[in-house]
């Protein structure tokens, strides 16, 4: 199975992919782990797509492309992915096509501006390892500290509030015609309520591919 993920930054897509990659035994392939990797690195795209994304934009189609076509080729991606958060645009959905990638149902996960906000800018990080927390919802044993190495936690510069809201501008100009292109499509596209508990949203996606001709 191949499935899409769409829904503004800081809807759940990363947290709801990871359950629906172990029940479906497909892995989850999300651009946007691929570029913090490039920049943990220090590589010359990880350092230009730094400065965009902490800008609150996003990176250019050609490179996101480039990593998703090479992720492709993996031996895991044989029977099927789910795309978290790819595509962000038009010309990436059809970038996709032109890969001759077939996809068998798209989920869009909708969720208020103002929830968002207050979710992301709640998110902690321990840089090293990738562990994410929320001060909120999910906080760690001992507040500003990872749970299992005891360093510090750090909140990322694209999960400050103005930075957020500047992002979810930019995702309503560029990646919702996502929805009508998809819908114009002959697929299954499901629209899951976002907001309310983790286990809450993964039901109501499971049911939804439950359906998935």
């Amino acid at each position: 199975m191949r499935l899409i993920f769409l829904g503004p930054p800081g809807s759940g897509k990363g947290t709801q992919a990871e359950f629906v990659c172990q029940d479906q035994g497909i892995p989850q392939i999300s651009t946007g782990d691929m570029l913090r990797n490039a920049i943990s690195a220090g590589t010359e795209l990880g350092l230009r797509a730094k400065a965009t994304m902490d800008r609150g934009d996003l990176v250019s189609d050609s490179v996101i492309l480039g990593l998703v076509e090479v992720r492709l080729q993996q031996p895991d991606c044989k029977n099927g992915c789910l795309f978290d958060g790819f595509p962000r645009t038009i010309e990436q959905a059809e970038g996709l096509v032109r890969l001759g990638i077939t996809v068998d149902a798209v989920l869009e996960l909708q969720v208020p501006d103002d929830a968002i906000v207050d979710r992301v800018t709640a998110r902690r990080v321990h840089e090293a390892s990738g562990r994410t927390y929320n001060i909120l919802t999910r906080p760690p044993k001992v507040e500003g500290f990872d749970d299992l190495t005891g360093e510090p936690l750090v909140q990322r510069d694209d999960d400050k509030e103005e930075t957020v809201r500047n992002r979810l501008g930019v995702y309503r100009a560029q990646t919702e015609p996502l929805i009508d292109y998809y819908r114009g499509l002959e697929m299954d596209f499901f629209v899951v309520d976002g907001t309310g508990s983790v286990e809450e949203i993964s039901s109501r996606i499971s049911a939804a591919l439950d359906s998935v001709s």
